[in-house]
């Protein structure tokens, strides 16, 4: 029949969608009433976090939502001091259409401010924590901020803003000198009504800024897509679960611990915060909460496994079914100790600010096949395009092309990703093995051109990285009179380790071709990251 195939898709995906909901206790029947009630609650806010705050409080009011060094927070209070604080931004002039910037690390205030401006119907802009007070300035000017909650370490950096935009500190430290009239989270919410507010007639946006490994970083704005099917599609190649307690280390201003705190809300699941993190602290946050997934980014990763193995195994970790890990390269060495010290619990995504995820890979995947990023979950379509744009055999690199849902909206400043055929580039190069399984390069102008021989350094990092006395590494290409470029590799070795330059040049040459070894290798201290555990390859150049 003519047209078919076209009635079968869409209906193919939303059953599907609707067993990954329902099987994650995202859909659930529980007490009708509150049922009832929770659901309109959701078609009325929109997909937004004002709705899972609002659903979760309407079905569990008293079960905790928030843990973190101040202590527990439940659903009811979240909901009610999110009104509160909703409240109060609105009578300093802040409503729909505002820009509220947070600068906040892991911790309640971040949840509370974030729902709030959702309930607003305002603009969130997320702060990286490292900037300096220049970078915040420019950013929040840039952004449109009205509005700007952070947390006290972070005060003097906003003194050159202007004196309208309104400043809320968070409280979680002692004001510093010459800041005591900027009032608290506490300050406010205990000044507003905890009555619920209206939804607004539009849902607020999201700003995230891109990583800035290469650059200044742009404001990518995104907003929530409608219904359950890219949720679904998630819960469907990772076991989360409804109603479970997940640890968030990796930083909440990050798009990778922001969609963690969405989807926990979603699912009314307790999140676990700390305002920084600490290896060994957050093996005994899992063991002492029974936590069942774990967010991280792969440096933290590496944090762990070099703690001595006696003090990984003092904790009981065997509540643990997800750790999941994103925002950086994982190195394949790195992903099969894992597997091999907590079980078959990692999964790694693939994304990127701009295209959200693009693959997923299971412990199955990274067991085969340990350097993978995996494969496109159902609705992601992925693609490799050669310069001509016509796709790339299996086996060959491409420019990574990604299509779903889930794409931004573009930059706050202006102007997009290339889209090519309705697929939005990464800006990373990668190719497909025979199993379907996405292998990430680089970024496309890592490419080091060296005696007109084509070299991507993640083969030469990840192969260094296999290296017994070698912690970690990064490669970078640097200018040559005789071969237009060299490679350079930048090397932090184990606490014993003793390789020699010679020694890892050697241990290149005997694995891959001549042209691929570094010409130089400078041994570090650590390795210059941003707070998401990105390598700052501009900083060693």
């Amino acid at each position: 029949m003519p047209g078919l195939d076209s009635l079968i898709s869409p209906l193919t995906d939303r059953v599907a969608t609707l067993r990954a909901a329902t099987s994650a206790g995202l859909i659930a029947v529980g007490d009708p009433r509150s049922a009832v009630r929770a659901v309109l609650a959701l078609r009325s806010w929109g997909p937004s976090p004002a709705a899972g705050c609002v659903a979760s409080a309407l079905r569990y009011p008293g079960e905790p939502a928030v843990v973190d060094e101040q202590g527990t927070l439940t659903f009811k209070e979240l909901d009610g001091q999110s009104n509160a604080l909703a409240h109060s931004l609105s009578e300093r002039g802040i409503g729909e259409g505002s820009g509220v910037a947070v600068m906040c690390r892991n911790h309640r205030g971040f949840l509370l401010a974030t729902v709030a401006i959702s309930k607003l119907g305002a603009h969130a802009i997320f702060l990286n924590t490292s900037f300096a007070g220049p970078q915040l300035v420019d950013v929040a000017t840039r952004e449109g901020t009205d509005a700007i909650v952070l947390d006290e370490e972070f005060l003097a950096l906003a003194d050159g803003l202007s004196e309208e935009v309104v400043l809320v500190r968070s409280g979680v430290e002692r004001v510093p000198t010459g800041h005591s009239s900027v009032p608290t989270l506490a300050k406010l919410i205990k000044a507003g009504s905890l009555e619920q507010l209206d939804p607004p007639s539009e849902t607020g946006r999201f700003v995230i800024l891109t990583s800035g490994t290469t650059g200044t970083p742009k404001g990518a704005r995104r907003g929530a897509p409608d219904g359950l099917t890219s949720a679904a599609a998630l819960l469907e190649a990772i076991p989360f679960h409804a109603r479970e307690t997940t640890v968030i280390a990796a930083p909440q201003f990050h798009a990778w611990g922001f969609a963690h705190s969405l989807l926990a809300l979603a699912l009314s699941s307790t999140v676990v915060l700390r305002r920084k993190f600490d290896p060994a602290q957050t093996l005994a946050d899992v063991e002492r909460t029974r936590a069942t997934a774990l967010i991280v980014v792969p440096v933290m990763l590496q944090r762990i496994m070099e703690l001595p193995t006696k003090t990984r195994r003092k904790y009981d970790l065997t509540s643990l079914k997800v750790i999941a890990v994103s925002g950086s390269a994982l190195p394949g060495q790195l992903a099969t100790r894992v597997l091999d010290e907590f079980g078959e619990v990692l999964y790694n995504l693939y994304g990127s600010t701009e295209v959200s995820w693009a693959t997923i890979a299971t412990p199955d995947d990274l067991r085969a096949a340990p350097g993978t990023a995996g494969k496109p979950p159902r609705g992601t379509v992925v693609k490799l395009l050669l310069e001509d744009d016509s796709e790339a055999p299996t086996g060959e690199i491409g420019r990574i092309f990604v299509g779903s849902e889930l794409a931004f909206e573009g930059y706050t400043g202006g102007g997009s990703k290339d889209v090519v055929r309705g697929l939005m580039a990464t800006g990373d190069v990668g190719r497909f093995d025979s199993e379907g399984r996405l292998f990430i390069e680089g970024r496309s102008d890592d490419m080091i051109v060296s005696g007109g021989e084509n070299v991507f350094p993640r083969e030469v990092e990840d192969l260094l990285a296999e290296h017994p006395e070698v912690a970690e590494v990064a490669v970078l290409g640097v200018p040559d009179n005789q071969f237009g470029q060299r490679l350079a590799a930048y090397v932090v070795l184990e606490p014993d380790g003793k390789a020699s330059e010679t020694e890892l040049r050697g241990y290149v040459k005997a694995n891959l071709a001549r042209y691929k070894v570094p010409r130089d290798v400078t041994f570090i201290a650590e390795l210059p990251r941003n707070p998401a555990g990105k390598v700052l390859k501009r900083q060693l150049s």
